[in-house]
């Protein structure tokens, strides 16, 4: 692969994430709670085990929901008529989200609630 093909590889890839982030809601919605985590973990002076976790947890959020709305946007393309199995690819795209989501809120209060409320696990 040329070096320039690589370069822009990375430019795709981030045209990838604006776009998401500017058509999607859930998007700016898991955009908007990173960074409510993320200020908070400055704030509670989390340790690196969690800030580790917490980054993951983004990351992996993030993640489903561009591979999400890579399933829809592709499944939309292919056909707008009603399908079962178009259906059904994008309710388990979304289901995958939620997962994610449940696990990313879950990791946050076992990080953060003991520390607002100053109690130890």
């Amino acid at each position: 692969m040329k070096k320039h093909n690589f370069l822009r590889s990375f430019v795709y890839a981030f045209q990838g994430i604006r776009d998401s982030f500017r058509s999607e809601y859930n998007f700016k919605f898991h955009a908007l709670a990173a960074c409510v985590a993320l200020v908070l973990g400055f704030f509670l002076d989390i340790s690196v085990i969690e800030w580790f976790c917490i980054t993951l947890v983004i990351s992996l959020v993030f993640a489903a929901e561009l591979f999400n709305t890579a399933v829809e946007s592709l499944a939309n393309a292919v056909s707008l008529a009603p399908n079962r199995q178009i259906k059904k690819a994008k309710d388990a795209a979304a289901a995958a989200v939620l997962v994610l989501s449940i696990f990313a809120l879950l990791c946050g209060a076992y990080i953060y609630l003991p520390k607002i409320f100053g109690v130890e696990l």
